[in-house]
């Protein structure tokens, strides 16, 4: 069961209903789940398609998407989703409001992942004063948490998901917990309104530290849920180090909040090479 010193939401980061159920069985509680183009490809209703030989249409894919999204929601009624908008570079804000809009519609619990793009910030924008959740993901930056903070001004209480990827960054030599520090102290001297997810979450040291940074989610494969149910669900005391090993540590940054979203400098190219591999994978279900 839940720890009652545990303060942040724990969300499984998969593509599998099955996968949902062996969490909830192994905590006796779950959150949230978060998903992606590439954990849906992995699915075994997708590979299971694909190695019949097959892939799905256009329309076809969306249906399987829409059906996964709703056996997870069914799942965690009193908990979030996110579905992430299919969307790449070229990706328009027009499109992903309109695709926003679709995703949200599908079930009563969801949050619709957008990339913090200009097009992706863009469509944040329009999509919050709707009454449309977010979760902006493929964050490498304090400005681009900045920037998300600024486009999404005015949102409700649980409506924006910011979500840094820790292990992305440690994968290049950096020290990806860092950047959840960072983001958390910027953010503390702002309204709360975005909550800081902490993903790419690759094992306890990353979960932990996450925990011990202040982290308002906690999004982790459940590999790593299952092994953290194992050793008793334990949490980081006041004494807990995030170890970094050989890693760079990345500096904070004193950005303001108060600036419009294009003041910021958003670019970042593993937010580009997140985006190609989401793209990839998921048109190699679609038959074309």
């Amino acid at each position: 069961m839940r720890p009652r010193a545990l303060r942040a939401r724990i969300f499984l980061d998969g593509g599998d209903p099955a996968g949902t159920r062996r969490v909830q069985a192994a905590l006796g509680f779950l959150d949230g789940q978060t998903t992606n183009p590439t954990l849906m490809a992995k699915s075994p209703l997708a590979a299971a398609k694909l190695a019949e030989g097959g892939r799905f249409t256009p329309s076809e894919v969306m249906d399987f998407y829409r059906q996964v999204a709703r056996e997870m929601a069914g799942l965690i009624p009193e908990g979030s989703v996110s579905i992430e908008v299919p969307a790449d570079r070229d990706t328009s804000a027009e499109e992903m409001i309109g695709q926003g809009r679709s995703l949200f519609a599908w079930i009563p619990n969801a949050h619709v992942k957008l990339p913090i793009t200009r097009a992706g910030l863009e469509a944040a924008k329009a999509l919050v004063a709707q009454g449309v959740r977010v979760n902006m993901t493929l964050c490498f930056t304090q400005e681009q948490a900045a920037a998300v903070y600024a486009a999404t001004a005015g949102a409700g209480p649980g409506q924006v998901f910011i979500s840094p990827f820790i292990g992305r960054l440690d994968d290049r030599g950096e020290n990806g917990l860092d950047l959840i520090a960072g983001i958390a102290r910027m953010y503390a001297g702002g309204d709360g309104h975005v909550a800081l997810l902490a993903a790419s979450v690759r094992g306890q040291g990353h979960f932990l530290g996450s925990l011990a940074l202040g982290a308002d989610i906690v999004t982790a494969p459940e590999s790593v849920l299952l092994d953290w149910a194992e050793k008793g669900l334990p949490l980081p005391g006041p004494e807990y180090a995030c170890e970094s090993s050989d890693l760079r540590p990345i500096a904070f940054l004193d950005i303001p909040l108060a600036r419009r979203p294009e003041e910021y400098d958003i670019s970042s190219d593993l937010t580009d090479q997140g985006l190609e591999r989401f793209a990839s994978d998921w048109n190699a279900l679609i038959a074309r």
